[in-house]
């Protein structure tokens, strides 16, 4: 289980850092990769899909880092099959009787002083 526990691991840390790369290469303005490596308008050759091709990878991504985080959950949530199938009884024990504490025995007492 260690192995599949890992497996997600790495694939979630190569999603995260796919996601990263695919954030930071938008920009809001519409500028991006489009016109720091084209330096044409965002019109020609068919850039202006270059958007909806990043929001989808953008979307793509962030839902696979929540599937493979979910599986991971459900694959190590589960209890171990070494752990006993029978639970031992809890003892109950009564409660500790104390005694009052105002009375005293008359062993306790002092004793009255002379005059």
């Amino acid at each position: 289980m260690d192995t599949i526990f890992i497996l997600l691991m790495v694939l979630i840390m190569i999603a995260s850092v796919l996601l990263v790369i695919v954030v930071m290469a938008q920009n809001p303005k519409g500028g991006g990769l489009s016109s720091t490596f084209g330096g044409a308008s965002s019109a020609q050759f068919g850039v202006q899909r270059t958007n909806d091709f990043m929001e989808k990878a953008t979307w793509t991504l962030g839902t696979v880092i929540i599937v493979l985080i979910l599986i991971s959950v459900v694959i190590t949530g589960k209890p171990s099959v070494a752990a006993p199938a029978q639970q031992q009884p809890v003892k109950k024990e009564a409660p500790a009787q104390s005694a009052p504490a105002s009375s005293t025995t008359p062993a306790q007492t002092p004793a009255p002083a002379t005059k």
